[in-house]
């Protein structure tokens, strides 16, 4: 069953129930995870060890999803780091936002989790 475990993909979300379903689903596709509650966490987590693909939540304490992103597309280390924004905010103003600080991708929480999946599979080449 394990796709490509060698892959691993950071969550950052301060929700622990949509940390906990994501964290599931990924180690059930063969992909290593670790997670984080805040932007601050995320930032020293990708210090110690650069993930493959970041889920990130937009809305979240100390340091937001945007700042984050936009802190680690400045940073030559991390540029290329593959993103996905989370958020329960669907406007397309705040999906322009996310895109336009450098995420891959962008997805709007109520979601589905093979929406998730497959997103994560188109990104980190696994399809």
């Amino acid at each position: 069953m394990s796709e490509n475990p060698s892959k691993h993909i950071l969550i950052v979300d301060d929700e622990p129930n949509i940390v906990l379903s994501l964290e599931f689903l990924m180690r059930r596709r063969g992909y290593e995870v670790s997670t984080a509650s805040d932007g601050d966490e995320a930032l020293a987590a990708i210090e110690k060890r650069k993930p493959d693909l970041l889920l990130l939540d937009v809305m979240m304490p100390r340091k937001d999803g945007y700042q984050v992103c936009q802190i680690l597309r400045e940073r030559e280390d991390t540029a290329d780091l593959r993103i996905i924004m989370l958020t329960a905010r669907g406007r397309d103003v705040e999906r322009e936002k996310g895109l336009s600080l450098g995420a891959d991708d962008y997805i709007t929480k109520p979601f589905s989790t093979q929406d998730v999946v497959t997103k994560v599979r188109q990104l980190l080449g696994d399809t």
